[in-house]
């Protein structure tokens, strides 16, 4: 049997509200969101809290300070992707979600995972193809000074930050 793949889906979209869609790759199960309206710099995209508070970070929580960790709430934000270019912040001392540029209809949400997190419970090689991209993602920790000038980190990232660098 031949596999048709103009007729086969390759993504499928599974949720929308006004501000935002994300859609599903079929192949690779990819989750990924995009804006459905125009945002401009230090928008407020939407707020946040959590639906559980944990001790251990895994691959789908946002870290809090050294030992809390959420799950986000509303749950869809779990499908904002990382790049080394990001276009949101994710505030965890207001719980919103910021734009930091401003973003068109139809651009990827994503953003800087070690911009709150410490070190990473799923560390991985980041393929994001941002010409600044750093390859290597394991949290904050393992950031060197010069590449800390071009990110916006939480309130506890950056304590933490100058915790290790003043030394």
């Amino acid at each position: 049997m031949q596999f048709n793949t103009a007729s086969s889906p390759v993504s499928q979209l599974v949720f929308e509200n006004e501000i935002l869609e994300i859609w599903k790759e079929e192949v690779t199960d990819q989750h990924s969101t995009f804006s459905r309206i125009n945002l401009r710099e230090g928008n407020t995209i939407c707020d946040f809290g959590a639906s559980a508070i944990v001790q251990t970070p895994s691959y789908l929580t946002v870290q809090l300070n050294t030992k809390e960790h959420i799950y986000l709430q509303p749950s869809f934000l779990q499908y904002i992707n990382h790049s080394c270019c990001p276009n949101v912040f994710f505030d965890t001392t207001s719980f919103k979600v910021i734009s930091l540029r401003d973003i068109k209809i139809g651009d990827e949400l994503c953003y800087f995972y070690p911009s709150t997190e410490w070190k990473m419970s799923q560390p991985f090689q980041c393929v994001c193809g941002c010409d600044n991209c750093l390859g290597y993602i394991g949290g904050a920790s393992y950031l060197s000074q010069d590449v800390l000038q071009r990110y916006r980190f939480s309130d506890f990232i950056s304590e933490q930050l100058k915790i290790k660098y003043s030394k």
